[in-house]
């Protein structure tokens, strides 16, 4: 019997992928000091790769689209990503070092210091980023962006998405001041408060706040402004509705990943065919989760993880 039917709920995330390499301990050596460490940890990093981990451990089928380099870092990453059931057919592995996250931690205060080494993430030009979602674009209904690849790439990306008929949902971080041709591309926008003030103008403290920063996205063209506001949860905003949704109470050991888990379980709820504020109600409870765990992707939880977390809270 033909399949020809089954519904399109694959995930596409487009993004940078990057190895963490964190050292630990106390106090962080000044400048010309040398200190011994209490820990060290390599692990999977990068807001598109986090993001792809988190879409697939919330079960959507989930393809990658980016550049890795020809050195042992690769190895490291692409391990990581198939280990969470991430498809890799459009990783590109390009001449040079893969993208290096360069992390030292105050185990006393948590404070942390980090130089990132984009690397091979710089390679991942429009043409091989819109040319990879061409292939894969043809089950798909989401499309993740983020802003660790060049700029131009994000836009074109967008700009292909939307002529295929995806959904593309992007989280603007790190932020930076963006081409007004972009936000007519973008159905749902995820700033955190801090890069929603950034980009309007307009500083969050309250849902008040929220509500005008989340206004500023949409009279920009975007369709859904989703302001995240750590324990204060989300703010809700489209041209019919504004609402504020609450994270549950967590005792917050590491917020890394959290954005990104909250993004690729929003991406994976949204593909699947969840109302808007049903997805938003899962990425929520998955940020949370991820904020009590250590560590970025290994932090992210699993879609049976957020079930039994929303059941516990009713």
């Amino acid at each position: 019997m033909s399949n020809s039917a089954a519904p399109r709920t694959q995930v596409i995330v487009v993004g940078s992928v990057n190895v963490d390499l964190t050292a630990t301990g106390t106090p962080v050596p000044s400048a010309g000091e040398t200190r011994t460490g209490d820990h060290f940890a390599m692990g999977l990093g990068g807001k598109g790769a986090n993001q792809a981990v988190a879409a697939a451990r919330a079960g959507a089928s989930t393809k990658f689209v980016g550049c890795v380099g020809d050195d042992t870092f690769a190895v490291v990453a692409i391990h990581a990503l198939r280990e969470a059931g991430v498809s890799l057919g459009e990783l590109h592995e390009v001449d040079g070092t893969t993208g290096v996250a360069h992390i030292r931690v105050d185990a006393a205060s948590g404070d942390n210091s980090i130089f990132v080494i984009p690397g091979a993430n710089a390679a991942l030009t429009p043409e091989r980023a819109v040319a990879s979602l061409r292939a894969v674009a043809s089950e798909a209904v989401v499309v993740l962006l983020q802003l660790e690849v060049p700029l131009e790439t994000v836009v074109a990306v967008a700009a292909a998405a939307g002529e295929l008929g995806l959904r593309v949902v992007l989280d603007p971080a790190p932020a930076r001041e963006l081409p007004a041709s972009l936000w007519h591309d973008v159905e749902v926008v995820t700033p955190n408060e801090h890069e929603a003030g950034l980009l309007s103008g307009i500083e969050v403290t309250d849902d008040a706040s929220a509500e005008r920063a989340g206004r500023w996205f949409l009279e920009r063209g975007a369709s859904v402004a989703l302001i995240t506001r750590g324990a204060a949860g989300a703010s809700l905003v489209t041209s019919v509705e504004v609402g504020h949704l609450r994270a549950a109470a967590v005792d917050a050991v590491d917020t890394t990943a959290a954005g990104d888990s909250f993004a690729g379980h929003l991406g994976a709820a949204l593909a699947a065919g969840a109302e808007l504020r049903v997805a938003v109600t899962r990425a929520l409870a998955a940020g949370s989760l991820a904020a009590t765990r250590p560590g970025a992707s290994e932090s992210i939880p699993t879609r049976d993880e957020v079930d039994r977390e929303l059941a516990a809270r009713r």
